[in-house]
This record gives C-alpha cells, sequence and structure tokens, in this order.
C-alpha cells in the first residue's frame, strides 16, 4: 500500500471503490489484463469474501446506518465525486434539496451489498418487500405478452431484482436476466451467490445471451434491463437525457419491438431505515416501444423519457454520481 496518502487521494480512491462495487451490480466491472488470479488477488478474494459473509450476517438495517455514514464521508473527502454529483443534478433541473438525500442513499446502496449478495437463499424478502402496481405484471403475464422490467439505478435495483424473481417465479418461471461476467476475477465469488438465487436465471451478455432473451420474451416469459447505463461502442446511440445527449443503449427497445413485450417501469423505493422497501410498477404503453419502424434515436429517446420520469419522482434515491456523460467503450 501506498503510504500516508492525503485525505483528498484518500477520498478519491475510497469513492473510486464505492463506484466499483456499484458498477458491479449494475454489470459494468472494470476490466483487467488478465482473468487469472496472482495469489495476492486470491488472498485479497478470500479475505473480502469472508468479511462479506460476516457483514451479510448483521442486521440490514445496521448496515443502512452505516451506509449514511460511508454515502457522507466519501462526499466529504471526494471533490471529484461532489463535482459529478452537483452537475448532474444541475443539469436535470431538480432542485438541489430534493437530490441531496441520495448521498446517504448511495452509501446504503453499497452497505447493502453484502446482505443482498451473500445471505443464505433460504433468507427471503417476506415482509421486507412491499409492491405497488403488481397487477400490471400479472396482467401482462396472464395475457402471455412478456414483460421487460425497465429498472434504472433508482433506490436498491438488487433487492428489487430478487423481490421480483421470489414473488412471480413460483406462478411465471424464472426471470432470466443478462449478465457481464466479472473481468476481476475475486469478485466473482461475491457475485455468484447472488446470481443463483431462486427463480433467477442469467444468460452472458453476448448475442447467444440476447437471443435467449427473446426466446424467452416471445415464450410469454419476463426480464429485467437496466436502461442508464452506458453501453459499449456500437450497442446504442446518442439520445437526449435531462438536457444533454448521452450513448443509450438500443436493446430495450428492440426487445418490445421484435417481441410485442409489455415495458413496465420499475423502481425499488428504499423506505426509512428498518421499514423496508417498496416495489413500484407502472406499465409503459408508447408507440416507440411497438413500431420498429421508429428510428433508433426516437426508442432512445422514450427510454431517457422513462428514466426522467422516476428520477422525478425519487431524487433522493438516484445514483448521481453515475457519468452518464462518459463515452462508450470499445467491445472486446
Amino acid at each position: 500500500m501506498l503510504a500516508l496518502p492525503t485525505l483528498r487521494e484518500l477520498g478519491e480512491r475510497f469513492s473510486r471503490c464505492v463506484q466499483i462495487f456499484v458498477a458491479r451490480t449494475l454489470g459494468c466491472v472494470c476490466r483487467s489484463a488478465s482473468s487469472s488470479l496472482t495469489q495476492r488477488q486470491l488472498h485479497y478474494m478470500t479475505a473480502v469474501t469472508r468479511i462479506f459473509q460476516l457483514l451479510a450476517r448483521v442486521p440490514l438495517s445496521w448496515m443502512q446506518r452505516l451506509g449514511v455514514c460511508l454515502g457522507w464521508m466519501v462526499w466529504s473527502v471526494s471533490p471529484r465525486y461532489r463535482h459529478t454529483f452537483a452537475a448532474n443534478v444541475k443539469a436535470s433541473g431538480i432542485p438541489s434539496h430534493l437530490a441531496r438525500p441520495a448521498i446517504a442513499a448511495a452509501g446504503m446502496v453499497v452497505s447493502e451489498l453484502p446482505w443482498v449478495w451473500m445471505r443464505p437463499h433460504t433468507q427471503t424478502l417476506k415482509g421486507l418487500v412491499q409492491f405497488d402496481g403488481a397487477e400490471h405484471f400479472e396482467a401482462a403475464m396472464r395475457a402471455g405478452k412478456g414483460v421487460i422490467i425497465l429498472s434504472p439505478h433508482i433506490g436498491s435495483w438488487e433487492i428489487g431484482a430478487q423481490a421480483i424473481a421470489e414473488k412471480f417465479g413460483p406462478e411465471f418461471g424464472d426471470m432470466v436476466v443478462l449478465f457481464r461476467p466479472a473481468r476481476k476475477a475475486w469478485l466473482e465469488s461475491l457475485v455468484a451467490n447472488a446470481r443463483t438465487r431462486p427463480f433467477l436465471n442469467s444468460t452472458p451478455t453476448t448475442l447467444s445471451g440476447v437471443r435467449t432473451l427473446m426466446r424467452t420474451l416471445r415464450a410469454g416469459g419476463y426480464t429485467a434491463i437496466l436502461p442508464d447505463q452506458v453501453p459499449p461502442m456500437g450497442q446504442g446511440v446518442w439520445a437526449p437525457f435531462f438536457g444533454r445527449d448521452v450513448y443509450t443503449m438500443t436493446l430495450l427497445a428492440k426487445l418490445a419491438q421484435q417481441t410485442g413485450a409489455q415495458v413496465i417501469q420499475t423502481w425499488c423505493e428504499r423506505l426509512s431505515i428498518g421499514q423496508g422497501f417498496c416495489l413500484h410498477m407502472r406499465p409503459m404503453d408508447v408507440a416507440e416501444f411497438k413500431d420498429g419502424s421508429v428510428l433508433p434515436e426516437q426508442a432512445a429517446s422514450a427510454v431517457n423519457r422513462a428514466v426522467e420520469d422516476m428520477v422525478r419522482y425519487a431524487p433522493g434515491q438516484y445514483l448521481w454520481a453515475y457519468d452518464r456523460d462518459k463515452q462508450p467503450r470499445a467491445e472486446s
């Protein structure tokens, strides 16, 4: 380790660590030159896994309180984090006092991860997550239309995915989701437990995986997609988001257009500490998701408008520090 970093340097490093863990929940893991584990990485992986296993036994409400401290600590010591957060809030036009609770919420996203990823499969979410609008999902599924859950990183999207699979899986089968295999090999053991939870079926982010989603939706199944992550070059288009153009995925709209699946706006609101979560579901019926002849930019704009609507509903739980303005990476 480097000796005696300044408080600012420590803050920037810590902020980067937070962003890596949050990005992993989105399937956007940082790349590494090699996927093989060195002896040092193996020791690190073992240590981190054990820590997560221990923290998974701590009551979730305690971890959330820790997350509040974590969020404000990162905010306090990282100028870069503060700048990105403030710039994104300003661009949205949302009053800063409404977005300010998101500082603590970002910390809770991280502090909840050990519990979300590593708790036993027998420990369900029953009684912890309430549903608002579940009838829209059930109606679409019973009509055989299939469902695409459009869920940006608002609140606790990871718990939301597990709650949907747990509630609807017994009647409607597994939820099929895309995942990007960890390029940092030491992360793999941490997320493997989360990916193999009951009624969650993962498929890789490859052409084969996309075809699996197509078959699933055409057969009346369901999937969940995070629409506000920056896709690799060639898998998106530039479309407006809160007044500036950002690189936006085209996959979600194409899936809806080609399968006729019902798109449902979904966000998992984190209630007061210790009070659980509320998962909101709203059907989204727009022409851009039904007409395959519309321009990709038009369809992507519809996706971004949906995300904007949800952010305006819960600005205090949006991950404002996520850099939507960044350039897309070249896919290897």
